[in-house]
């Protein structure tokens, strides 16, 4: 599903990675600039890492610092 937030297209996305579900966002400006910002935080639910997704998306077109995951995941 695609979301609008001041002119700029957002579509959150969720991937699941073994027991856990990542979330991302990619975002399309007004002006044509597209960004990817990448994952996100890991989620022991679907819906949480969707709207996760979201809230940071939104945070980052309105210039905001992008909220914290609850935890990170440790990779070797």
């Amino acid at each position: 599903m695609i979301f609008y937030h001041h002119g700029a297209a957002i579509q959150p996305s969720v991937t699941r990675i073994g027991r856990t579900y990542v979330a991302r966002a990619s975002i399309l400006e007004e002006d044509g600039d597209a960004t990817s910002l990448g994952d996100l935080g890991a989620f022991a639910s679907k819906d949480c890492a969707y709207q996760f997704a979201i809230r940071c998306a939104f945070a980052f077109v309105d210039g905001e610092s992008l909220p914290l995951p609850p935890f990170k995941v440790a990779t070797k």
